[in-house]
């Protein structure tokens, strides 16, 4: 990792008075104000720890819930990031394409590949993530259907998570109402 610059996201990540849920909300802001991503972004993300990488994440996935337009040009790098080795950067990223999926449905079938290898995660969280966003880019693009489905069916059988299942499960049913 390269040595840590500063930064002027350090003031909402350092501050220990803040609690976590209040970084995610200040960050989502403080990036959306600035209109696009910009590279003192990127290369605060490169040098940042795991666990402020992980924050940064959850901001993005915040501004895709309420901004998705804010991320059209950035969805390889959210897209990289589901590869992450810490998880909640990986799950996070998975949670951020899940929200991005309705709105870009084309731009978000790139993150398949890295979902996949996520489907056997050990960490539940990234699983169920993982889940969730194939579901979704599944949903917003039939065309994913051949391949993602009977993965979905497979994945219902083996997976030992009820959580998990069920977001499998949930689309199957959604699936075979069409």
């Amino acid at each position: 990792m390269p040595k840590r610059l500063p930064s002027k996201y350090d003031n909402v990540l350092l501050d220990k008075t803040t609690k976590p849920k209040e970084k995610m909300t200040l960050l989502a802001t403080m990036l959306h104000s600035e209109k696009t991503l910009t590279s003192d972004f990127f290369n605060f993300f490169q040098s940042a720890t795991d666990s402020e990488r992980g924050t940064c994440m959850s901001a993005l996935t915040i501004i895709a819930k309420e901004h998705p337009k804010f991320l059209v040009n950035h969805i390889d790098f959210i897209i990289e990031q589901i590869s992450a080795k810490a998880p909640r950067i990986k799950w996070e990223a998975s949670e951020c394409i899940a929200e991005l999926a309705p709105h870009y449905p084309d731009k978000v079938v790139l993150a398949i590949p890295r979902l996949i290898k996520n489907m056997g995660d050990e960490g539940t969280v990234a699983r169920w993530s993982t889940a969730r966003a194939l579901t979704e880019i599944a949903k917003a693009n039939p065309a994913t259907h051949l391949q993602l489905l009977p993965l979905f069916e497979k994945t219902i059988v083996k997976e030992e998570n009820n959580g998990v299942r069920k977001v499998y499960e949930k689309a199957m049913k959604s699936f075979k109402k069409k």
